[in-house]
């Protein structure tokens, strides 16, 4: 049995959220209070030694970080349309991840922490303009792919889009506005219609 530990208003969280539905596997969600403290107990940081949520518990093989969790559930679980085995697919769907761990984490992800008020040091030390310097880059990027296709890496959705979906979907919680990119919008309504979609948090 799949057990999620999960911090329901994380993108991050959602991600692995997301693609569960989507392959329409039977999973456990097991919320984490943060606030409470719960991520730092022994018992939590044997699973994550880092204290960060998603983890995912697939009958007794624990994995930590949402990239590396959806690489696992895309591999086992998805087959080829969601990532692709040939080097070049492979290396496209990477190339996407890598953009939403940088621009996308530290513009997209920073500036929605910072702007609710997250009281982690992630959002707490954010400098605003620097997250929406970056977040633009992100989102330049995405609008220049997304012009002329229909999904990121591929010529269908893949943990590229997954990975890259949610903090750009909620953009506008961190005062981000995505309305001058209309193929980036175009995705996201695109997202929304695939089957057994999650609505976001």
């Amino acid at each position: 049995m799949i057990k999620l530990y999960n911090l329901p208003r994380s993108g991050n969280c959602y991600k692995i959220r997301l693609l569960l539905a989507l392959l329409d596997l039977e999973h456990e969600i097991i919320d984490i209070d943060a606030k409470a403290g719960e991520n730092t107990t022994a018992e939590f940081l044997r699973l994550n030694p880092r204290g960060q949520l998603p983890v995912l518990d697939d009958d007794g093989e624990v994995l930590w970080d949402s990239t590396a969790i959806l690489v696992y559930l895309a591999d086992r679980y998805g087959g080829d349309d969601w990532l692709p085995r040939d080097s070049l697919g492979l290396a496209r769907v990477m190339q996407w991840l890598a953009l939403e761990q940088n621009e996308g984490r530290y513009g997209l992800a920073r500036a929605r922490a910072h702007a609710l008020g997250n009281p982690n040091a992630f959002a707490r030390d954010a400098n605003p303009e620097e997250c929406r310097a970056l977040a633009m880059t992100a989102l330049q990027v995405l609008e220049e792919r997304l012009a002329a296709n229909d999904w990121l890496a591929a010529d269908q959705v893949t943990i590229a889009d997954i990975a890259c979906y949610p903090y750009v979907a909620m953009a506008g919680e961190g005062n981000i506005d995505i309305a001058p990119f209309a193929a980036v919008q175009t995705w996201t309504r695109r997202i929304a219609k695939l089957p057994r979609y999650l609505p976001l948090p």
